[in-house]
């Protein structure tokens, strides 16, 4: 926990806040070894960051006294339309993803995509939600992403794609595609990462009709958790 992300309804004030959620109690006695008078990392949730003095910490509170005067990081320009993962494995990616600085994540339905893990309880807001503020935290960011939801393909990229690909850059990542994937790009960027085994042609085909660029990371098949790190990082 690089930042304590201070949520809506644990402000008090202006400049006090108070948290007693028992997760970040113990990581402030555990790890941070925190006492009264210590000066951490703070942020606002959707906010801006500072400082935040420590101004006591008992068994079910902490209270702190705090100046925010800074700009959380900038978000990567990447909206990222990704295929359902496993449960497991999607809250991995959730937290990667969020400490990445992606700000809109769009989870699609294909058809290597088991319909069963539209039922997990992964899927459920507040365990979304989760993963995403870990990732926040860790990264010392302050902004949640988007998280939407597309359960039918066809219709998606037939329907709702195109309108999302205007004034983007399509980048579809799938093994064996003509063009190595790119260093170091700034455009607004609409990247598209299929699931474990990877799109079938047919979507492959409806992707590329659509003006995306096929890209690849080389011969080395990875994990979904795996390629979408090393797809940010590289691209960005």
């Amino acid at each position: 926990m690089n930042l304590i992300l201070l949520q809506p309804d644990e402000w008090l004030d202006d400049t006090h806040a108070v948290i007693r959620d028992p997760r970040r109690l113990s990581h402030l006695r555990d790890v941070h070894g925190a006492s009264p008078g210590d000066v951490l990392t703070v942020g606002a949730l959707d906010g801006l960051m500072g400082r935040g003095e420590l101004l006591s910490l008992e068994e079910t509170q902490a209270r702190f006294r705090v100046t925010l005067d800074r700009e959380p990081p900038a978000p990567l320009p990447v909206h990222l339309l990704l295929a359902l993962p496993r449960p497991r494995m999607l809250a991995r990616t959730l937290e990667h993803v969020a400490a990445l600085g992606v700000k809109r994540v769009t989870l699609m339905h294909t058809r290597r995509v088991e319909k069963s893990y539209w039922q997990s309880p992964e899927l459920k807001p507040d365990k979304i939600r989760q993963h995403l503020l870990l990732g926040l935290e860790q990264a010392r960011d302050t902004r949640l992403p988007e998280i939407t939801f597309e359960t039918r393909f066809k219709p998606f990229v037939e329907d709702r794609l195109p309108a999302l690909l205007e004034g983007q850059h399509g980048l579809l990542a799938h093994p064996g595609l003509s063009q190595e994937c790119p260093r170091g790009i700034s455009d607004p960027t609409l990247l598209a990462i299929g699931p474990e085994g990877g799109f079938v042609d047919y979507e492959v085909e409806k992707f590329l009709e659509l003006g995306f660029e096929g890209i690849h990371l080389g011969e080395r098949i990875l994990r979904v958790e795996t390629a979408v790190t090393a797809l940010l990082s590289r691209l960005f």
